[in-house]
């Protein structure tokens, strides 16, 4: 028979010996450290607006990445984390942009599409033909030789033909309606022209292109004895040499 005290004895032995392993074991448990996170992956994007431009314009390139120590963008270099840039290609071009950081990589791209300038237009004119066709005559009030304000775009628009065409050379002939004596209108004619030749060259074109005459009352536009009729001959006519 066994003896009761020694069972006892035995099984809280062996109880002392669990809690002891599970003690220990707990403490190892314990002493391990957590393996660390993974670092974040980077992110990145790349945008052109506008994607589309013609020859000589510029687009502008917007960027922003995150979680990257080094960011390179083709043709721009070494960029910050985010950022925008003006570019210029002559020719349609993709830019890679590309994001690295201790999680990764990360890549990211836009197309600037580049339309070639058309064509210059080539003109079956004649020289006479495009002169009648852009150059306009200028108007003035009773006894004013003056440009009026609304006829400085006329003005404007005749010294920037003149300019595109350095070749021609124009008179102008100042024009006054019938009042007032012959001597008096020749005087005010001649000084609308050389109102006029001022005018086209502080816009650009050279002075020694330019020829004024007065004509005065003579060779009217219009011989009613009406407003109307005398302000159509209250004027500055440009004629080609």
């Amino acid at each position: 028979m066994s003896n009761p005290f020694v069972t006892r004895f035995t099984t809280l032995a062996m109880l002392a010996g669990a809690l002891f392993l599970a003690g220990c074991a707990k403490k190892q448990a314990k002493a391990t450290p957590p393996a660390p996170a993974p670092p974040p992956t980077p992110t990145a994007s790349l945008t052109a607006t506008p994607a589309d431009i013609q020859q000589g314009q510029s687009a502008q390139l917007s960027w922003n990445t995150s979680n990257a120590t080094e960011i390179n963008i083709s043709g721009l270099g070494t960029v910050s984390a985010s950022g925008t840039q003006a570019v210029n290609p002559d020719d349609s071009t993709t830019y890679e942009l590309t994001a690295k950081g201790p999680g990764g990589t990360a890549d990211a791209s836009a197309r600037v599409t580049v339309t070639p300038k058309p064509a210059p237009v080539q003109s079956s004119l004649s020289e006479d033909q495009l002169f009648q066709q852009n150059v306009k005559d200028v108007f003035f009030d009773f006894n004013k030789y003056d440009i009026r304000p609304d006829q400085e775009s006329i003005a404007q628009a005749d010294a920037k033909f003149l300019a595109d065409h350095p070749d021609m050379s124009v008179t102008v002939a100042g024009h006054c309606d019938d009042r007032g004596s012959e001597e008096y209108n020749l005087a005010l004619g001649e000084s609308r022209a050389n109102s006029f030749k001022n005018e086209l060259v502080k816009d650009g074109v050279s002075a020694d292109r330019i020829k004024t005459v007065s004509l005065g009352k003579e060779q009217p536009f219009c011989s009613d004895n009406t407003e109307q009729c005398w302000q159509q001959n209250r004027r500055d006519h440009l004629a080609k040499d």
